[in-house]
């Protein structure tokens, strides 16, 4: 279970049992919280992560705590950045298959292009075109369903639904 070796990696064998068994009640007694089930992943190792900060807190008050719970409030554009790529994956999902795989390959699995031709078994050129006219495609799909401002140095710093309802957004 991918939850009980994430424990496992942080904290002492001993303890692993418990503690993923505290992990488990305080997910039954939160469940109603979740307000978005394709977020139950991250919320589910939330859960644990504030477990294990928990579990160096009492059981060893003095020593500090390790510098990998130490969680710095997300950017503004951290922020945007993830819940503009939650709305990638229904619009990659709606794309002909063969710009589909090419995106999938190269920005998804982050395969280079000329891996991208010999998997799909095309050109390198051929690739380099199913790659761009992919992200043409993404770009249309995003720019119907939201507002976006960009800054200088082209990055997105603000968004905005359209009122308009799409299937995609």
């Amino acid at each position: 279970m991918k939850l009980a070796a994430f424990i496992r990696s942080k904290i002492a064998e001993d303890a692993v049992d418990d503690l993923l068994q505290e992990v488990f009640i305080k997910i039954h007694s939160r469940i109603d919280s979740l307000k978005d089930n394709e977020k139950l992943e991250s919320w589910l190792y939330q859960i644990t992560r504030n477990a294990i900060t928990d579990y160096y807190r009492t059981r060893r008050a003095s020593e500090e705590l390790p510098e990998w719970l130490e969680q710095p409030q997300p950017t503004e554009e951290e922020t945007i950045r993830r819940e503009l790529s939650s709305c990638l994956e229904p619009m990659i999902k709606e794309l002909p298959e063969k710009y589909r795989n090419a995106i999938q390959l190269s920005e998804i699995e982050n395969k280079t292009q000329k891996e991208v031709a010999e998997q799909e078994d095309i050109s390198l050129s051929g690739a380099k075109s199913r790659v761009q006219r992919g992200r043409a495609l993404l770009k249309t799909m995003l720019d119907d369903c939201c507002q976006f401002e960009i800054n200088k140095d082209n990055q997105v710093i603000y968004y905005d639904k359209k009122p308009k309802d799409s299937k995609n957004c």
